[in-house]
């Protein structure tokens, strides 16, 4: 797959140059962008090998640019561009994750050696990332985290969906991790050793979404200044990723609908088709079947996705995982957020299993994140992730729950009640306990064994709950 850079800079001649100069010389794909906000939209469009960044810009500046991308993806190789004598900005991106800086004005030729140099680094990460996947397939398990039985019947669904090749659509709730599933799916298939390519539907305009997905040839339109292979083209051999799909136009499923039929694109401004060789994965947090019915989704698209579906569970369904979960939240931005380790503490922890997590994962991370950036000691409390007694959302289990089904089904009513006080509990005081069932017995006034049993009533595993 040809290699691709996007370079971001005010100066529209500047990027012109740039395009015209890099693209013979470093046999790549260039793309350009005028402002960060526009850079961000291409670069969770498409992938990129190297984004190459002006520091100063109006709006959004290259170092907040690169704060974006290095937590969104703290792999890409970014490299700065700054004027002579701003050195110390130039150190600061460094500090921020940058691999390299260069200063204007610069030589060709330095130019051209400085990014064969990025371009390397950004092919021995994927080359590394590829290397794992074929040696130890269930690494591709490594962010989907959860010992839960609702999350152990996710994991066996994805091992057996890789095995073949059919179309998949993931449905869930915004935030828990349809893109992960996504991945882990096409790490754990035969088309791991290609391209994965991911393409956020919403955030490519309508008028761009249909070239970037098929591609134009040259005159296609009033830009069209040379042949631009589409991501289609670029996912051959691999597995392109159409997330968000409920939010893309009649007219874009009807040509996406040709390619699930078909197995083939075309072009904007090509008279003949070309074949593809790609699987499909597509998701989406969108209730379908009322798209369906309101005319806004066609119903042959949806069956021609809707092959094999799988389901990604919020983070309400498997709470027992969140301890876990927030461990590996925690050591992972930790880490990238240069910062010495820290702990949740039980009160906070006691907040996370009783909170609702609308957000799902998403908001366990940034609340997560937040705590990391305040927290002065070690231990993260309520307060550093901004908890106030009135701020935090009440958890579902606190809520008057509504009657089952009929309003006098009192037994059925009571059997919820008393399982979701039991889940939570349990829950809470595991966590303050640190999983250890000894101390969690002594600290309700039950018997070990009794403990035990409820525990294995309800399906609670104490492990999960241990650092």
């Amino acid at each position: 797959m040809k290699r691709a850079i996007l370079i971001v800079d005010d100066e529209r001649d500047l990027l012109e140059l740039l395009r015209r100069a890099l693209e013979p010389e470093l046999r790549c794909r260039v793309e350009t962008a005028a402002s960060g906000e526009e850079a961000l939209r291409k670069i969770s469009a498409g992938r990129f090998d190297l984004v190459l960044a002006d520091i100063k810009m109006p709006g959004m500046d290259g170092l907040e640019l690169l704060e974006i991308i290095k937590r969104e993806s703290p792999e890409q190789t970014v490299v700065m561009m700054t004027a002579f004598g701003e050195i110390d900005t130039a150190v600061r991106a460094m500090r921020g994750g940058a691999y390299d800086f260069i200063t204007k004005p610069f030589e060709h030729e330095a130019l051209v050696v400085r990014l064969e140099k990025a371009l390397e680094r950004s092919r021995l990460i994927q080359e590394n990332r590829r290397l794992q996947l074929v040696c130890s397939p269930l690494a591709a398990f490594q962010d989907l985290v959860g010992k839960s039985a609702v999350m152990q019947r996710l994991y066996e669904t994805i091992q057996m969906a890789a095995k073949t090749d059919l179309t998949v659509l993931i449905t869930g709730e915004s935030g828990t991790g349809k893109d992960l599933t996504a991945r882990a799916l096409h790490a754990l298939s035969p088309r791991r050793g290609g391209p994965f390519v991911a393409v956020n539907c919403p955030t490519v305009p309508e008028n761009i979404l249909e070239s970037e997905l098929f591609g134009y040839r040259k005159g296609a339109f009033t830009h069209a200044t040379e042949n631009r292979p589409g991501l289609f083209q670029e996912a051959h051999g691999g597995t392109i990723f159409l997330d968000e799909i409920g939010d893309i136009s009649p007219s874009i499923q009807t040509k996406l609908l040709r390619v699930l039929q078909e197995k083939e694109i075309k072009p904007l401004g090509e008279t003949r088709s070309v074949v593809v060789d790609v699987r499909i994965i597509a998701s989406t947090n969108r209730d379908l079947a009322a798209k369906i019915a309101a005319g806004e989704f066609r119903e042959d698209f949806f069956y021609r996705l809707n092959v094999l579906p799988i389901r990604q569970p919020s983070l309400r369904e498997h709470r027992e995982d969140i301890p876990l979960i927030a461990d590996h939240l925690l050591q992972k931005h930790c880490t990238l957020l240069g910062r010495p380790r820290k702990r949740i503490s039980p009160e906070l922890m006691g907040r996370f299993l009783r909170h609702d997590w609308r957000g799902n994962v998403r908001e366990l991370e940034n609340v997560i994140m937040r705590g990391i950036s305040f927290a002065a000691g070690d231990d993260i409390g309520p307060a550093d992730v901004g908890w106030e007694e009135t701020e935090e959302a009440p958890a579902e289990a606190e809520r008057p729950a509504s009657p089952p089904e009929a309003a006098g089904d009192y037994r059925r009513a009571k059997q919820q009640a008393l399982e979701r006080f039991n889940r939570d509990f349990l829950g809470r005081l595991l966590a303050e306990s640190g999983g250890n069932v000894s101390q969690a017995a002594r600290r309700c006034g039950l018997e070990r064994q009794a403990l035990q049993q409820i525990l294995r009533r309800y399906g609670i595993r104490a492990e999960v709950y241990r650092k």
